[in-house]
């Protein structure tokens, strides 16, 4: 018997693989000339890492959780108000003597992409990885931080 792995992970990104097609083509034909920014890493991701966004009066903060992947598997990029964090963990090879009853792990490529508010400092991004853990810190710009406003009184 075969074992097939249920993975709904991956029929969520054929949708959503459906419908940046379906836009891309409506960019296309009416003239918006979009760039097709990391189309071929979507394609071949076939899950996406859970991750935690919040934001404090400095920075914006995301966390995703990659249990079992090194850090030289995770690649990050920004460009044009996108992050963009892609890798790949890697199955462990099944040994002669073993029997599989169940795999609930996901492997393979993943792929993440969030966009970025426009007031942040793009030179200062800055990520660590730690007990599976990636923390991206994004310190916003001065303009975009909150301030006081003295109230004077008469």
């Amino acid at each position: 018997m075969t074992l097939v792995r249920f993975n709904p992970m991956r029929d969520l990104l054929e949708v959503e693989r459906e419908f940046s097609k379906i836009f891309n083509e409506f960019d296309q034909r009416f003239g918006f000339g979009r760039k097709e920014d990391n189309d071929q890493e979507l394609q071949e991701a076939t899950w996406a890492p859970l991750a935690d966004i919040y934001e404090d009066n400095d920075n914006f903060k995301i966390k995703l959780d990659l249990p079992g992947i090194s850090k030289d598997s995770v690649k990050i990029s920004f460009s044009d108000g996108q992050l963009v964090i892609g890798g790949e963990r890697k199955q462990e090879l099944e040994s002669e003597n073993c029997k599989y009853h169940r795999v609930e792990r996901n492997y393979g490529k993943f792929y993440r992409a969030f966009d970025v508010p426009k007031d942040i400092q793009e030179d200062k991004i800055n990520a660590e990885f730690s007990n599976g853990q990636l923390s991206i810190v994004i310190p916003k710009s001065e303009k975009a931080k909150p301030r006081l406003i003295d109230v004077k009184a008469n």
